[in-house]
């Protein structure tokens, strides 16, 4: 591991001017890309004292060796060169976005004599125009295979195209009308150029125009009496329609535009983008990433406009549309926007939708950025070796004996020293083992105090396990203590020893768990805390934390089961924060005993229902007449009142810093 202060440059020699900076490790690799407005201030921030930088920052200064950098005369021109650095040296530290496949895109070879009309992927070429991209390939053969009888193009390889040529017949596409011919002659390369513009433009969002036309052809037709060719042009609306249908309307202006939406984690970040053609969604891609650096969303959206939009063909500027829909501007948006507006030739703007379809339609991206991150951590947590490298991971950063195969979370939750509770979760064998998950709601611990409620949990978890482990040997077998109930034949709860205890917390939890552990006598089970703030793995004793890598398996599994433990926890609590608000306020409701009101928190599930019910709905529940439904209305009117009028601090989650709102 490197010291900074080797390589730091020389005082006064970073000029202030814009440019782009690399560092390098101690073999030479590029290991980190940057740019920066004025590199002096930029890079003079890497080189403070450790302890000021983040994690990541820091681990990427004390690899590096080197540092170098290169004047540009603008910030485009920066952005520029950083995208080309970042895609020519692949450098680790720098989030790099990829998906895992290549999507297909609808091409057409406008720059051929004979325009073709094909589906590929891959690289883009020049000459040809760009549609998409879209999910699936069999869907553009659909839509082009309906589009061709509209508009009879070619769509053959070149060596069909010459063999028909050669023997002066066209190809079945010919015959039955989905080609236009023109490798016989039956059309001119003019004519066969107009029906490639209009297929161009109906695919680029001008529609409505080939559908009117469409329509006067047809009625002139019947008119005339020419019923073949008025049923031919029916057909032919028939299958725009057809085509039209399968790619609804999601903006009514027929704007042209990108929409991006992310879900990020401490550990990796999933993007989706929603391409916008004519106002109709045309394709949609998405990419799942390690978070190597510490980048808001702002940076976040930056680094994949940079690796989306930076190797764009100039020529092909219809891939970059008017308009980028994003969650955050990005901190350099203006020189974002000229570099988009250069390779594409026109004005790019890059908002953030606040409000009308824009917006809704970002929400629809966000979920599915969400449920992709989701699928990816369920595909991530299935695998098998991932989960041995993980558990093999965390048995080496914490020096263990034996490979953690149980692994138990805790997790305190409360509001302002209110209906404290915890929470505690098992893993095995690196998946979640629900059945084994178990709540508690901290009894000897007054008021706001995380500690001594870690405490408290732990000694009553781990007593339960010597009383269970006890009885279990008064019945043992040559085989050991039996850790199934002789009785019931169910597993004894708390009867299993986890191989490792995880506190949500840092050195204060570890410090009392490790106490509470001590107390009962317990010494060969392993302690650690896992902060969330920085994903700082804590060992008791010691003064400086475990830092694992982020790309590391075994960190990505600490950080699900603390989350995990996290989510039990809350909603444990919120549970009980509702049932004893609604106990409350319905005390002073005249003959409405304890069994009635635990009926009414069950039908309505929670106090948001209930405030939202009308005095008709509550009389529905049973045991509740008309009027104590009435009665039960007015309390909770009165409640919400003396609510609103009295001050009050924010409701907040003292144990993770969440701010709950009443209406959970």
């Amino acid at each position: 591991m490197a010291n900074p202060s080797t390589y730091r440059p020389a005082p006064g020699s970073i000029p202030t001017k814009p440019g782009v900076y690399r560092f390098r490790d101690a073999k030479g690799r590029v290991i980190y890309v940057g740019k920066a407005k004025s590199l002096r201030p930029r890079l003079s921030s890497y080189f403070q004292d450790i302890g000021n930088l983040h994690p990541r920052t820091a681990s990427m200064v004390t690899t590096g060796a080197s540092v170098e950098w290169t004047v540009v005369d603008t910030e485009v021109e920066a952005l520029q060169l950083e995208y080309s650095w970042i895609k020519e040296f692949d450098p680790r530290f720098n989030v790099k976005y990829r998906d895992d496949k290549s999507y297909p895109w609808l091409a057409v070879t406008v720059g051929d004599e004979f325009p073709r009309v094909m589906v590929g992927r891959g690289a883009k070429r020049k000459g040809t125009r760009y549609f998409g991209p879209y999910s699936h390939a069999w869907a553009i053969r659909e839509t082009v295979d309906l589009l061709l009888r509209v508009f009879p193009m070619r769509s053959c390889s070149n060596g069909v195209f010459k063999r028909s040529a050669q023997i002066g017949r066209p190809c079945l596409l010919g015959y039955i009308d989905k080609c236009s011919a023109p490798c016989v002659g039956s059309v001119t390369p003019e004519e066969h150029r107009e029906i490639v513009d209009d297929f161009c433009d109906f695919m680029a969002g001008s529609t409505t125009a080939f559908t009117k036309r469409l329509e006067r052809e047809m009625y002139a037709a019947s008119e005339a009496l020419d019923f073949e060719k008025a049923a031919r042009l029916r057909d032919d609306l028939g299958a725009l329609t057809k085509a039209l249908e399968k790619q609804a309307v999601v903006l009514g202006d027929g704007t042209d535009a990108d929409v991006i939406a992310l879900a990020e984690d401490p550990l990796e970040v999933a993007v989706q983008i929603f391409y916008v053609r004519g106002g109709r969604i045309r394709g949609q891609r998405g990419w799942v990433a390690d978070r190597s650096d510490d980048s808001d969303t702002a940076g976040l959206v930056q680094e994949f406009l940079l690796q989306l939009y930076g190797g764009a063909d100039p020529d092909a500027g219809d891939t970059i549309p008017r308009e980028v829909l994003v969650p955050a501007l990005p901190p350099d948006h203006t020189v974002m926007e000229e570099l988009l507006t250069e390779r594409r030739g026109s004005r790019v703007a890059i908002r953030v939708p606040q409000r009308g379809d824009k917006r809704d339609l970002q929400e629809t991206v966000a979920s599915n950025a969400a449920q992709a991150l989701a699928l990816h951590k369920t595909k991530r947590a299935s695998d098998l070796t991932t989960r041995n490298r993980a558990l093999e991971e965390i048995q080496q950063a914490l020096a263990l004996d034996e490979v953690p195969l149980r692994i138990e979370c805790y997790d305190v939750s409360n509001l302002q020293g209110t209906e404290v509770v915890a929470s505690m979760v098992v893993f095995e064998d690196g998946l979640s083992r629900k059945s084994e998950y178990r709540r508690f709601v901290i009894r000897g611990v007054d008021g706001q105090n995380d500690v001594a409620s870690m405490h408290e949990v732990i000694t009553r978890r781990f007593k339960r396990l010597l009383d269970e482990q006890a009885r279990s040997e008064t019945v043992s077998t040559d085989s050991g203590p039996m850790l199934v109930d002789p009785e019931t034949g169910r597993p004894r709860k708390f009867a299993y020893a986890p191989s490792l205890v995880v506190v949500d917390g840092g050195p204060p939890q570890v410090a009392a768990a490790q106490q509470a552990l001590a107390e009962l006598g317990v010494t060969d089970i392993p302690v650690c805390g896992l902060a969330k703030r920085l994903e700082e793995v804590w060992l008791p004793g010691e003064e400086d934390p475990v830092i694992m890598a982020r790309t590391s398996e075994g960190l990505y599994l600490l950080q699900r089961i603390r989350d995990e433990a996290h989510r039990f926890a809350i909603n444990h609590h919120r549970g009980r924060r509702s049932k004893s608000m609604v106990e409350s306020m319905l005390d002073d409701v005249p003959g409405l005993g304890e069994v009635r009101r635990k009926t009414l928190l069950k039908h309505f599930g929670s106090l948001k229902k209930l405030r939202e019910a009308d005095p008709e709905a509550i009389a529905l529940v049973p045991g509740i007449g008309p009027r104590t439904a009435s009665a039960i209305k007015e309390a909770v009117a009165k409640a919400d009142a003396t609510r609103k009028t009295a001050p009050r601090e924010p409701a907040v989650n003292t144990a993770t810093g969440e701010i709950i709102s009443d209406d959970d």
